[in-house]
């Protein structure tokens, strides 16, 4: 019988093709398909979640069906534009003055969440403005879907062999094309696993199955609180961007830094809900 050791060390990096598929010279890459995959996915799980009027104050959906499908298009641009300009200022900014061109090599990876999440959030104000929606109860929904295009960017970042973890010697390890001949901790899979799956888990069955819907705003911090408590753990394992490096010690990382206002912000969501609920009540 195999020891654990044994076990793991059968387990190797794929090194699957960043590619999915070439037609002449348009080349689909499986980052783009991550990105579709998790927004048509996440679409279908919002229209259903708000067409459950029961869940929501007052009974009444805070958005039609249609409503959220005119908003994939307004979540899209958000995340994308978001997510690669949050990149370059936090990531990446004396990269691209060097080359501007390659600001728009999206296919390449170099996608912030915390960009993101900014251009989601600030789409989000928007449209709901523009369609008379509950700006919290918008917030909810999309916080209840935004673990699903986590868990599939994560598993993109994997493909492309990017952002992999520091070196480990766990039995676990692997080693990455891009990572030198060193063995390091596969840490996209730790945050496809918490920041994807589990986070999904736990929202999924506080909306199903307790009434947080009815205090808009709750789902949305309390999703803000997963990530970024997530998101910080798993830095002490991820490598940090080589442009960057540690900002203190040999843990302290950009990742953590941005994590901690969302902490904030998801908390004070939280109170700010069950406060205006308990005004309301």
């Amino acid at each position: 019988m195999l020891s654990a050791a044994a076990f793991f060390s059968l387990i190797a990096y794929p090194e699957i093709n960043p590619v999915a598929l070439s037609i002449g010279p348009l080349a689909i890459r499986w980052y783009g398909l991550a990105y579709v995959a998790g927004i048509m996915l996440g679409w279908v799980y919002a229209r259903n979640l708000a067409a459950k009027a029961t869940l929501w104050p007052g009974d009444k959906a805070p958005a039609t069906r249609e409503q959220i499908d005119d908003f994939v298009v307004w979540a899209t641009l958000g995340i994308v534009l978001g997510g690669r300009l949050g990149y370059i200022l936090f990531y990446d900014l004396g990269a691209i003055l060097a080359d501007p061109l390659s600001a728009f090599a999206v296919w390449n990876g170099g996608m912030s969440f915390h960009g993101g999440f900014l251009g989601a959030t600030f789409a989000m104000i928007l449209f709901a403005r523009k369609h008379g929606i509950r700006i919290w109860s918008l917030f909810d929904i999309v916080a209840s879907v935004a673990p699903i295009g986590l868990f599939f960017g994560r598993i993109a970042n994997f493909i492309n062999g990017e952002l992999w973890g520091r070196i480990t010697d766990v039995p676990w390890a692997m080693i990455f094309p891009t990572g030198g001949p060193f063995t390091r901790h596969p840490s996209q899979l730790y945050e496809a696993g918490l920041e994807g799956v589990a986070t999904f888990l736990v929202l999924f069955l506080i909306t199903r199955f307790t009434r947080v819907l009815k205090m808009p705003g709750f789902t949305a911090g309390f999703f803000v609180c997963l990530y970024a408590a997530s998101r910080i753990f798993v830095e002490f394992f991820r490598e940090p961007d080589e442009q960057i490096g540690y900002l203190a010690g040999n843990w302290l990382t950009m990742g953590m830094i941005l994590s901690l206002p969302m902490l904030a912000a998801g908390i004070w969501a939280m109170a700010r809900a069950k406060r205006s609920a308990a005004d309301a009540a």
